[in-house]
């Protein structure tokens, strides 16, 4: 008979609760010691590991890294499971990565659509980034897709001028338009930069460390440059997988379809067309 089942109630349950307990104090003393090396509260979350008795240290940076119970040592580098072959660091740093894209804050960004624009993408990017440059161009050959750049002035003083007069024009959209694919520096302009602000915040929170750096709908980013056949493909995954769910959903789950009276007249669709701001 298993030794547990041998024990009043009461008895396992403080067993159980002493050994959660011994492991959160595990985890408490490696913060503690890893903090203690670093000689800074650095340490976002830290958790057990199925692979050789280690701990995932992740970092306010957003960086991960390994130790021991006693952080007698320090891994910075990759965990390979080799049974399957799966980069478990790069998996867990993806994962880290994704956001909630629907809690973004778009009414802070600059809108621009491309046809009927139902695919969407997120882009921080300072007006100064070389790149942001390339990135832009890039942007104008994918089709049906609206576009929400958080303007993320982190290179100089002059991107945050350019940020202000892009973010103060009349068409924001087209000033944008014309700084970062044609060359044509904005008008100075002034008004409450407020929302620029709050994007060094959110860019922050977000952890983008550089520009630019695009967000999917499925919370996915991208960090630097991506070519339009690139994005197109990131896109087509996204919409691959959205579809692959709702087929995979349980007929029980799914809303049924109302169906109009049969002596119903038709009713023309109200299409909503995409608007630049």
């Amino acid at each position: 008979m298993p030794i547990a089942s041998r024990l009043p109630f009461r008895a396992v349950s403080l067993l159980l609760a002493l050994a959660s307990g011994a492991a959160s104090a595990d985890e408490a003393s490696v913060r503690r010691e890893v903090e203690k090396y670093i000689n800074a509260p650095a340490v976002e979350s830290v958790s057990r590991l199925p692979h050789g008795g280690l701990y995932e240290v992740v970092l306010n940076s957003g960086e991960l890294i390994y130790t021991d119970d006693a952080v007698s040592f320090i891994i910075d580098g990759r965990i390979i499971d080799t049974k399957t072959r799966r980069d478990i660091t790069r998996a867990r740093l993806e994962k880290l990565a994704t956001i909630d894209f629907k809690a973004l804050p778009l009414e802070q960004a600059v809108k621009l659509t491309n046809g009927n624009g139902k695919r969407v993408v997120v882009t921080f990017e300072d007006p100064n980034c070389g790149y942001c440059k390339v990135l832009g161009r890039e942007l104008q050959k994918v089709k049906d897709i609206t576009i929400y750049t958080f303007l993320y002035p982190i290179l100089s003083e002059d991107s945050a001028a350019k940020s202000r007069d892009i973010w103060c024009a009349k068409d924001k959209a087209a000033a944008w338009l014309d700084w970062i694919v044609r060359d044509k520096t904005p008008k100075a302009a002034e008004c409450d930069i407020a929302a620029i602000e709050r994007n060094m915040l959110l860019g922050r929170k977000l952890r983008v460390t550089g520009t630019p750096t695009l967000f999917f709908a499925d919370g996915s980013r991208v960090g630097g440059y991506r070519d339009a056949a690139g994005i197109e493909e990131t896109l087509a995954a996204i919409a691959g997988a959205a579809d692959k769910a709702t087929a995979d959903k349980p007929a029980a789950d799914k809303p049924a379809a109302d169906k109009p009276a049969a002596d119903a007249p038709a009713v023309a669709a109200d299409t909503d067309k995409p608007v630049n701001k």
